[in-house]
Order: C-alpha cells, then sequence, then structure tokens
C-alpha cells in the first residue's frame, strides 16, 4: 500500500511540476447587452500604454467551449507565453471563449463521424458569440494603442472556420490570418484577399476533411491573394501540433503588415 501511494504521489507532482501557469493571462469579460463573452489577455511584458502593440486573436475549437475562461488556452496558450516569444515578438494576445453550445460561425454538419460533410454558407446571420467577437475587438482597439496595420486572427477547427468568417465579415481589418484544419465557402474567396493567409490542416483529418481548406486555399488563389499552404500528409485533426511549431510561423505573421 505504501508503495502504491508513493508511486500516486510522484504522478501528482509529476502531473503538478508540468501543470503550465497560465496566469500571466489576465481574466476578463466582455459584456454586450445580454451576452457575455470570457477572454484571457496577455500584455507584452514591459507593456508601455503609450506604445503601439500589434494585436493576435485565437480562437480555439469546439472542445474548448464554456465559461471557465481556461480551457481556451489549451492550444497556443504557451507559445505566446514563451519569454523568447514575449521578447521577440511584443504584442497583445487575446484568447476568447465561446459559449458551450454555440459556435464562431453558422455551419452545418451531415454524416457519420469520420464521414461527415460540412455545409457553409456564404452569407448567414452571426452566431451571437461571433457578434460578442466582434464587439470585443472595437473595445480592444478602443482601450489599447493597436497598430492599426497589425491585427492579427487565427484558430483551429471551429476556430478556423471562425477566422475565416472573422475576416470576411471585416475585409480590409486584419493583415494575416492563419487558419488550421478549418473551412470556408469558397465564394467569400473575394472579400478575404487584402489579408495575407497561411493555410494549415492535417490530410488524414476525419474530423474535418482536408478538401475544405484545399478549396478555399484554391479559391483565395483565383482571386491573386498571398497564401501559404502547409498540408500534413499523414496527420489527423491535431494538425494545430504541427502549425503552431512551424518555426516561420511568427515570422511570416509578424512580417505584415496590410499592403493593399
Amino acid at each position: 500500500m505504501f508503495r502504491i501511494g508513493y508511486i500516486l504521489f510522484l504522478l501528482l507532482m509529476g502531473t503538478s511540476i508540468c501543470a503550465q501557469d497560465f496566469s500571466a493571462y489576465e481574466k476578463k469579460l466582455f459584456t454586450q447587452g445580454s451576452g457575455v463573452l470570457p477572454y484571457r489577455i496577455l500584455l507584452p511584458k514591459n507593456f508601455d500604454a503609450s506604445k503601439k502593440y500589434p494585436l493576435i486573436l485565437f480562437l480555439h475549437g469546439s472542445g474548448e467551449r464554456g465559461n471557465d475562461n481556461e480551457k481556451q488556452l489549451t492550444h497556443g496558450g504557451e507559445l505566446f507565453l514563451r519569454d523568447s516569444i514575449r521578447e521577440q515578438y511584443p504584442a497583445i494576445v487575446v484568447f476568447p471563449q465561446c459559449a458551450k453550445k454555440s459556435t464562431w460561425v453558422k455551419i452545418d454538419v451531415s454524416g457519420e463521424w469520420g464521414n461527415r460533410t460540412f455545409s457553409f454558407y456564404e452569407k448567414a446571420p452571426p452566431t451571437q458569440d461571433m457578434l460578442l467577437l466582434e464587439g470585443l475587438i472595437k473595445e480592444l482597439r478602443e482601450t489599447y494603442a493597436i497598430h492599426r496595420k497589425q491585427l492579427y486572427v487565427g484558430g483551429l477547427s471551429m476556430g478556423g472556420f471562425g477566422t475565416f468568417e472573422l475576416v470576411n465579415r471585416n475585409p480590409g481589418l486584419f493583415s494575416a490570418a492563419f487558419p488550421i484544419c478549418g473551412g470556408a465557402n469558397p465564394r467569400i474567396a473575394r472579400r478575404l484577399t487584402r489579408a495575407d493567409w497561411w493555410v494549415f490542416h492535417g490530410g488524414a483529418d476525419d474530423v474535418v476533411p482536408p478538401e475544405y481548406s484545399t478549396q478555399m486555399v484554391e479559391a483565395l488563389e483565383a482571386k491573386r491573394a498571398r497564401v501559404n499552404y502547409s498540408l500534413y500528409l499523414a496527420v489527423k485533426h491535431n494538425s494545430w501540433d504541427y502549425a503552431l511549431k512551424e518555426p516561420d510561423l511568427l515570422p511570416w505573421l509578424f512580417s505584415k503588415p496590410r499592403l493593399r
């Protein structure tokens, strides 16, 4: 019994040591009407309110929905918290959290798991959380000195869908976007060309088929948009594990002022 208890103690200690401390991301709530959007915000080290900073928005996937104001940091939160990243790329980083039964964008899904079909709208009423997200962006721009040519957005899965939709609804606002394992209606590509794009997907994704990113890349290229595409052939839905480790992602992102 002592041996078992000791092993459990070591396991718990290991879990505690490995747990990421996200306390540097301040917990906040954005309210608009009767709606509430939890979000975490990370300010640059030695933040100077008189200086202009880039803004990075990161939209989580469906598994991180809720109102605990914590789960949305599961993927990506550690990256932007690294000392080396904060020193080299000072920016205001924001992780909003979508409500449990909501989404960033309206999408219809049919079929069985592993063989699903996604139907994207060209024009659809915004979801409650998309409206809250847009309200939050407005408030952030009024509160902080954000560089108008350095607004960036990215996200994974449901957040990848949301990335396309947020840029679609706000053409000319974002300088660069990096959707991961997402997709959209190719007909909206004409409204996305003022941003630079880096699209990511797993070639073996059985949750969101890679064809939905591929068709968006082809549509963007047809409209002469600046777009990169990383398709990880043997990777399934967790392509964010690879995208967020791309050594050129942040250098690419921060090199993108809006040029059009």
